[in-house]
């Protein structure tokens, strides 16, 4: 079986539509229908039996069905006889089945890339660790640019709609998201603890996650706050990016760093739009980072090149926005700017990462808001942000 799992809202409904118009003998099973949903709960084995192809959608509404189904694919392991569609994380459903993931194959769906709103190379990743520091871009886009790209984010109802409309469409779906899915998770009585919360992540968005500290700025025990992050994280609204270290003895901070899985989400939370992140004292910087980060996040689920998102920050407090490392152990690491203009502290965290990497590292970019890419040393550029959308090898 396959699942397509990811935020509510990203496409999934609408890609497993496709499939089915293109499959014969396919047959789809919608969970929001309630008459469907009690028919899976009245008889779970009679619902899941069928020829050729089943698409379940919100497959996190009846759970009960994936212990028929997993039945079902011990007696005949044919692949291809069931898609499934989630909202929330189906591994941390409470009723999963034990079994069930080694028989299962998992695709994160996120939000639109800017790639895919584009309909551009989207492979900025690949051309990375095929190319190095060769890699070159002019671009034709300013700061305005990219704070008006942040602000709708990649969620497909955001991108169509206009900033009215769009505001009304985040408002309805953090509601929905809290209301609904959340408590699919689990039993949750002050849901007004988790709006604050999320508020609070906002601001902080692109800053270390630390617990601790956030329990006592919100006021909510630690082991509380610890079981809202995780669920946050299960709905696909915040991810968590852990650090990375070249090796034991090295003097990095273990502390995971926030990102929202949407930047649109993160405006809205903020109440900043274009005009006002662009403001002294507006959200500008954390905002381009989260927006860049995730454009890199995005891209590691259909890259030739497989390796994993991390950030680096030393105890020094020298830092580093993103770095991506292989399974082969090469590393490249990214710096992002909100200013189109760069600066010799902008390069001290690459310069650091370099240094620890030795041979293992491939490159060095900082993401900024300038026009043309910049060579500072024979490892490190500067390179218009859109090159992460625009760049292919």
């Amino acid at each position: 079986m396959v699942l397509v799992n990811g935020a509510r809202q990203a496409g999934k409904s609408t890609l497993t539509r496709l499939i089915l118009n293109s499959t014969d003998r396919a047959v789809a099973r919608l969970l929001d229908d309630p008459a469907v949903l009690q028919a899976s709960q009245d008889d779970p084995t009679g619902f899941v039996e069928h020829d050729g192809l089943m698409v379940i959608d919100e497959i996190q509404l009846a759970p009960q069905l994936l212990r028929p189904i997993k039945l079902a694919v011990d007696l005949d392991p044919t692949p291809g006889q069931f898609l499934l569609t989630g909202s929330s994380r189906v591994l941390a459903l409470r009723d999963l089945p034990d079994a069930l993931p080694g028989r299962m194959e998992i695709i994160e769906l996120w939000p639109f890339s800017q790639g895919e709103i584009e309909r551009t190379a989207d492979r900025f990743i690949d051309a990375v660790f095929v190319h190095g520091p060769r890699l070159d871009r002019s671009s034709a886009l300013r700061r305005r640019d990219y704070l008006e790209r942040a602000v709708v984010g990649g969620y497909p109802e955001a991108v169509r709609r206009a900033p009215r409309r769009r505001s009304a469409f985040f408002d309805s779906y953090l509601s929905t998201l809290i209301e609904r899915d959340v408590l699919q998770l689990a039993a949750i009585e002050r849901h007004g603890e988790l709006l604050k919360l999320l508020t609070l992540l906002a601001g902080r968005a692109g800053g270390l996650l630390v617990p601790g500290t956030l329990a006592s700025q919100v006021g909510i025990p630690r082991t509380t706050l610890v079981r809202y992050l995780e669920l946050l994280s299960s709905v696909f609204l915040i991810k968590r990016i852990p650090s990375w270290s070249p090796g034991q003895s090295h003097r990095a901070v273990g502390s995971s760093k926030l990102a929202f899985v949407d930047s649109g989400v993160v405006c809205h939370l903020l109440g900043q739009d274009a005009n006002r992140l662009a403001e002294p004292g507006g959200a500008a910087g954390p905002v381009l980072e989260n927006f860049a980060v995730m454009e890199l996040a995005r891209q590691l689920t259909w890259s030739d090149v497989r390796g994993r998102l991390h950030h680096y920050r030393t105890k020094d407090k020298a830092e580093v926005d993103a770095v991506i490392e292989t399974p082969d152990g090469r590393v490249a690491g990214f710096e992002v700017k909100a200013g189109a203009t760069v600066r010799t502290e902008d390069l001290a965290g690459l310069r650091n990462l370099a240094r620890h990497a030795g041979d293992r590292f491939v490159a060095g970019y900082v993401l900024y808001t300038g026009q043309q890419t910049l060579p500072f040393g024979d490892s490190i550029r500067a390179i218009p942000t859109d090159a992460l959308w625009q760049l292919a090898p």
